[in-house]
């Protein structure tokens, strides 16, 4: 089994934001015109060999990219291999924390993803504490980006080691840094060592660019402590699992890597 644990399925509005210039000038790719079918993800997934994806909601300060209504409808349209996770604007706490209930409860969802650099805020900003004590009453993990940002925003806030902070203030909360922490992937794998619940996906990275200090990690104490991801669309899982067998991974770490770990962190056979 292979799941990929940060993939969206894409609204045009998201991928039409001037937000995401600079990766549409990296991958070379031409601005879309129209919305993308939930099957065109399913196929890129079969390409693949991925039997699950967890894809997200997008919410910006006063503006959302991906719905949780949205995020809801898609998985609807394969139940068996979409799992939704939500977002939420952190700006007004107390109906960030309604519209996390209400993902959890009514949709279904299995995390909350909110990426620090929409807001310019990094993770020890009082805005998230609300939201880091509801997600540990309705028992998900909290997601998050780490590391520098693609689109032209301030990287700074993306820097794992604020979330040092977060696991001593909420022990229990189950905290998952996608994106490998580059160019501070020391400092997520210290935090990962540190921390029981904090755990580091790969998404927006293929495997030749994945850091020394991660792939020793992987490799040794931390073969528990990391899951596999995409970050579809901006890369295709075939492509972000292309030269997976270079790196050298025994076979409990292979499935622990590709599914095992997002399977137990995601309660994904609850």
């Amino acid at each position: 089994m292979i799941i990929d644990a940060w993939a969206q399925h894409p609204t045009l509005r998201q991928m039409q934001d001037p937000i995401f210039d600079s990766l549409r000038r990296w991958t070379r790719s031409r601005l879309p015109e129209a919305e993308l079918p939930v099957a065109a993800t399913l196929a890129q997934m079969d390409a693949a060999g991925v039997d699950r994806a967890l894809i997200s909601a997008w919410h910006a300060p006063r503006r959302t990219l991906i719905g949780n209504d949205e995020v809801a409808g898609f998985v609807a349209q394969a139940p068996q291999r979409l799992v939704g996770v939500g977002s939420v604007d952190i700006t007004r706490p107390m109906d960030a924390v309604r519209e996390a209930r209400r993902c959890v409860q009514e949709l279904g969802f299995r995390a909350i993803r909110v990426l620090p650099w929409l807001f310019e805020l990094p993770p020890t900003d009082r805005r998230y504490y609300p939201l880091y004590a509801a997600c540990c009453d309705l028992g998900v993990p909290f997601c998050t980006q780490i590391g520098h940002t693609g689109p032209l925003m301030p990287s700074e806030v993306g820097r794992p080691i604020y979330l040092d902070q977060i696991a001593l203030d909420f022990p229990e909360l189950v905290i998952v840094g996608g994106h490998i922490g580059y160019p501070w992937t020391d400092e997520a794998v210290a935090v990962a060592t540190k921390h029981e619940n904090f755990y580091i996906d790969t998404s927006a990275y293929v495997p030749k660019r994945y850091p020394p200090a991660l792939v020793d990690f992987l490799r040794g104490h931390g073969r528990r402590k990391v899951l596999w991801g995409s970050n579809y669309p901006m890369l295709t899982p075939e492509q972000t699992l292309d030269g997976f067998d270079g790196l050298g991974l025994d076979e409990q770490t292979r499935e622990l890597f590709l599914a095992g770990n997002a399977r137990r962190v995601y309660a994904l056979d609850a």
